[in-house]
């Protein structure tokens, strides 16, 4: 077994494939902030495939860790020379293996900042783009305002900081840019909001702001945010998942990535400086991205969630086993015809009923072993901005909000933080403390958790959305999820009144 390593790429060539092109002949022009599984196994991958072809020579990515916490990914992207291994894996079980050798460089924010943004500010970097999760913009749900008091925040606008947020590393970097008589990069959002380009904008433009009002303008006017929808299940990365590279293959990769078969990018064409031609590896590049983005976090997103805290509460662990059970298949596929479907924008190219079809699929894939963890992580960012929306449309439409009350309700019953077994539950969530303490009041205070205004608006007052939230936390409180999800499949079916009414 061989060190992953540029110098073992030639003798690794037998076993799996491996870059057929001279990385050292590559350009840095994007740099990419959050270099997390997802990166690795979509954006970094459509640009390997380009290298593939003999394209893209100049469009290189330099990873960036932003957090102290990726100190790990920098140890292995120093020992292994930016390479990884990307598995996917097919239901059938089996492994489609390939060395990615699209990343050139990493760098580590917190050791070096001056070194990021200089990195940034260079004149061959015309793309910087972001995985930075969904709280990584610092807006709030409901009010959509950036949190001007957040400490990194507060620290990055000192004169002569060391810069920690992406807020403070690009806005800098822009502000050489313009300095030095260079037209401002294009910033690409790849995670999981809707509008995540607009949103990106917001909040960039708002710390630029905050630093300068001049500033904030010119970033909001000249800076392009395209928006943008990634797709692609990957799985947090296991031992389990190193040793069977290790076996299968003969790789000591410290962190290999492993996905689904199925990706998905659609990109909006608005680009400063140009761009790869990503519609050679596939990519989507549309001019609207608005239909394909709203389809997939109301659907895939959505029912993520659903999975997440109703499968847990049921008993499951893994996301298969929960997909796999006609009852969740059943609740899932009315949530996403009935609630979801009703709320999407014509989708050009797309058959709904396929879509809709292949998610299940998707998520009964065996060979992924995703968690229910991993989907619950971080829930008052995700929830609020993938099924919340779904609802509001719902309502303010006279639609049926009765199985996204129920996944509201399974996430208050997840938060008290122990399941119908009786066996404790780790909350991961940046408000864990505040949802765990209202969820522990809800049986006095059965609309204690939902009164969080931040979170969820007004949705506490509005009696088409307490009815049906009201009747699931009851009855999962007195016969538990799968008696919950079954008396919702049943009413789909039938007319009846079972677990309230929206006056639909």
């Amino acid at each position: 077994m061989q060190q992953l390593s540029t110098a073992t790429l030639a003798s690794l060539g037998g076993s799996l494939p491996v870059p057929s092109y001279d990385r050292t002949q590559l350009r840095t022009g994007i740099v990419h902030l959050g270099v997390g599984a997802f990166h690795r196994s979509h954006q970094a991958m459509y640009v390997d495939r380009l290298l593939e072809q003999g394209q893209a020579r100049d469009w290189g990515i330099c990873g960036v860790g932003v957090l102290p916490s990726d100190r790990r990914m920098a140890e292995v992207m120093a020992a292994q020379d930016c390479l990884y291994t990307l598995v996917v894996k097919h239901p059938d079980g089996a492994m489609e293996p390939r060395v990615v050798g699209s990343i050139v460089e990493y760098l580590l924010a917190p050791d070096d900042p001056e070194a990021v943004v200089e990195k940034m500010a260079a004149e061959t970097t015309r793309i910087v783009s972001l995985t930075v999760t969904e709280g990584g913009y610092n807006i709030a749900a409901v009010t959509g305002e950036f949190d001007a008091t957040h400490p990194d925040v507060v620290s990055d606008l000192r004169p002569g900081a060391a810069l920690r947020t992406s807020f403070g590393l690009v806005t800098e970097a822009l502000v050489r840019r313009r300095d030095r008589g260079l037209a401002p990069f294009t910033v690409v959002s790849c995670d999981n909001i809707q509008h995540n380009g607009d949103v990106a904008r917001r909040s960039f433009a708002a710390f630029a702001r905050l630093r300068d009002p001049e500033l904030g303008a010119w970033v909001e006017r000249e800076v392009p945010f395209p928006n943008s929808m990634v797709d692609r299940i990957t799985p947090a990365t296991t031992d389990d998942d190193r040793a069977e590279v290790a076996r299968r293959f003969g790789v000591d990769d410290g962190w290999p990535v492993v996905c689904e078969p199925f990706t998905q990018w659609v990109l909006e064409d608005r680009f400063s400086l140009g761009r790869p031609p990503l519609e050679d590896a596939g990519v989507q590049v549309v001019d609207d991205v608005d239909p394909y983005e709203r389809m997939k976090l109301r659907l895939l997103n959505a029912s993520h969630q659903g999975l997440a805290y109703l499968g847990r509460l049921a008993g499951y662990r893994l996301v298969h086993d929960a997909a796999q059970d006609p009852l969740f298949q059943a609740f899932l596929l009315g949530y996403m015809e009935e609630e979801a479907t009703p709320t999407l924008l014509p989708v050009p190219g797309i058959d709904l009923d396929d879509y809709r079809r292949e998610l299940i699929a998707r998520f009964s894939n065996p060979a992924i072993r995703d968690t229910l963890a991993r989907l619950a992580f971080d829930g008052s960012e995700r929830l609020t901005k993938w099924l919340l929306p779904v609802v509001r449309d719902q309502l303010a439409r006279g639609g049926e909000v009765r199985r996204s009350a129920a996944v509201v309700a399974g996430w208050a019953r997840y938060s008290e933080g122990v399941d119908e077994q009786g066996e404790p539950i780790e909350i991961a969530d940046r408000r864990r403390e505040s949802l765990r303490s209202a969820a522990l009041r809800q049986r006095e205070d059965p609309l204690a958790f939902i009164a969080d205004r931040e979170l969820f608006g007004d949705l506490v007052d509005d009696e088409r959305f307490t009815g049906p939230y009201l009747a699931a936390l009851t009855s999962l409180y007195e016969r538990g999820a799968r008696a919950t999800l079954e008396e919702l499949v049943d009413r789909g079916r039938t007319p009846s009144t079972a677990l309230g009414s929206t006056g639909s």
